[in-house]
């Protein structure tokens, strides 16, 4: 009997997988596959980078170059431009909570959950895109035009962004691949701000937008004018808008294309055993009650509508209150530059120092350089000093929030471990929350240039107009800056606690992965026997 139940026993054992044996059992590299699942191979960290330069490049054309483009290319009329630029702004707020809401809902495909929704947004994006620098024949309907487009552009690059920003937290399960990863995406979409100011305002500069010489008195400026030599010069500023919005849409296909090709979409171990998914409302009442995630957006919320502020206002600013007329797109480049080069330098100050004192070194920097620009008379070699002193900020402000975030989910998971898929909530709702007051702003600075008396192709502006584009610039974001990094001071996510939260997710995904493995083998052996 001992030798039958002994040869039974190893037929059995050459039969069972190798899943369910006993632990002594076992060929020792089945406990390696884990963790080579975690590693990012540097081709996969730049395909997932990569995708992350569409919504820039093309964020910083519209940012940049939409205000002046709408009041002095396409003449639309500062109170109607202001609408344009609000409700356009807001709308895409408002998309970002939609978006997440459904792709909350979306189920795993072969693609992922996430891939479908940047897939089939890409085409009709770049339709919409171009649509919004093209200048119509009807000039009744003009801001009725740029408003549809605009916002249905907003919508179609949001179906492209949130996913893609959600995408963080599925590309690894380690928090230091997703930090790397996330070092690899910044530099890349400050690279794509570089590539969206150099592409719009190399071709939009080399364009010569006429102007009035006497604002003051439009019509007879334009009967003393040179009629046709204006008409000509202005159609050939509109057409140089189109083809930098071609080039700016070709960008966006094939980045879109190398991130489809190149990443693919990790699922959590511990979220492949929950039955049933989190109702959005459920998870959205959660998120919104956890504490450093309503702390971290209050904070970035200032600081990002300061950016916003010195990014909407900037051509302006340089044109009529420095006199820069030919240079502002020069100048725009000089600070992409410096924040492309110095994102590496923050990258390693945060390994170093940590995240919450690069935000308060990083961000606080800009602060000397607005007061120097508040108080300097206009002087173009100290401009471009303090445009690339101003880009090394830029690129705080650029890496921070996307490298925090994910933290802040990652305390969110320990303290609620059933609340699965409530990642898109995270970015959706963070990015709503910019984007409104984005609009808010734009809508506000564009009215303010309104009611100080804004003339249309002005060759100068009056004074009052001046002042209001220096406090926009200047002061307001200093003021912006010092209420955010004061809200920092709450955040309650240090180094210490990071560390204690990688540890214990670690513990969370082995036992995950146990357990699962159980339940296969269980079920294995059940078919077996």
């Amino acid at each position: 009997m001992a030798k039958g139940e002994g040869a039974e026993s190893g037929s059995a054992a050459g039969l069972l997988p190798t899943g369910i044996l006993p632990a002594a059992e076992r060929p020792a590299q089945v406990k390696k596959e884990p963790k080579k699942k975690q590693q990012l191979s540097i081709c996969n960290k730049l395909c997932y980078a990569v995708g992350g330069a569409p919504y820039q490049v093309t964020g910083c054309a519209l940012g940049f170059f939409l205000q002046i483009y709408l009041l002095d290319v396409a003449q639309v009329e500062p109170f109607f431009a202001s609408i344009i630029l609000f409700v356009g702004r807001a709308w895409d707020a408002f998309t970002d909570p939609l978006v997440g809401f459904c792709i909350s809902k979306s189920s795993w495909t072969p693609l992922g959950r996430l891939m479908p929704w940047i897939i089939f947004s890409t085409p009709l994006a770049i339709i919409a895109y171009f649509l919004i620098w093209f200048v119509p024949d009807f000039p009744r309907g003009q801001a009725l035009w740029y408003l549809l487009f605009y916002c249905l552009f907003e919508t179609l690059v949001t179906c492209f962004h949130v996913p893609y920003s959600a995408l963080t937290m599925f590309i690894s399960t380690e928090q230091s691949e997703r930090d790397s990863a996330t070092a690899y995406r910044m530099t890349v979409e400050v690279l794509g701000t570089v590539l969206g100011t150099a592409i719009q305002g190399q071709i939009v500069g080399q364009a010569d937008t006429p102007c009035l010489q006497d604002p003051s008195d439009s019509a007879l400026a334009m009967e003393g004018a040179n009629h046709t030599q204006s008409t000509t010069s202005l159609k050939e500023t509109q057409n140089a808008y189109l083809l930098a919005a071609g080039v700016i849409a070709s960008i966006y296909v094939i980045c879109a294309v190398i991130l489809t090709l190149g990443v693919r979409e990790q699922r959590e171990p511990y979220e492949t055993q929950q039955a049933e998914p989190m109702s959005f409302f459920r998870g959205l009442r959660l998120v919104m009650s956890h504490g450093p995630y309503v702390k971290l957006i209050a904070g970035f919320l200032f600081t990002s509508l300061a950016f916003m502020l010195v990014e909407g206002n900037f051509a302006l600013f340089c044109t009529y209150t420095l006199g820069f007329r030919n240079e502002f797109q020069n100048l725009l480049l000089a600070i992409m530059l410096s924040a492309t080069f110095t994102i590496p330098i923050w990258q390693w100050f945060l390994t170093r120092f940590g995240k919450k004192t690069a935000v308060y070194v990083g961000i606080s920097s800009a602060v000397p350089f607005l007061i120097l620009v508040a108080f300097m008379e206009s002087n173009l070699i100290v401009t471009y000093v303090v445009a690339v002193a101003a880009g090394i900020s830029v690129a705080a402000a650029f890496l921070l929030p996307w490298s925090m975030l994910p933290d802040v989910i990652d305390d969110f998971h320990l303290k609620q471990p059933q609340s699965h898929g409530t990642e898109p909530i995270f970015f959706s709702f963070y990015v709503f929350f910019t984007k409104f007051a984005s609009g808010v702003s734009l809508g506000i600075s564009t009215l303010s240039l309104d009611f100080a008396g804004y003339q249309t192709r002005g060759c100068s502006q009056p004074a009052r107009v001046k002042f209001t584009l220096k406090l926009l610039v200047t002061i307001a974001p200093i003021v912006l800056i010092l209420l955010g990094l004061l809200l920092f001071k709450l955040y309650p996510i240090d180094e210490e606690k990071r560390r204690q939260n990688k540890k214990a997710l670690q513990a969370l995904r082995e036992e995950a992965s146990s357990s699962g493995c159980s339940d296969t083998d269980s079920t294995e052996l059940a078919s077996i026997l």
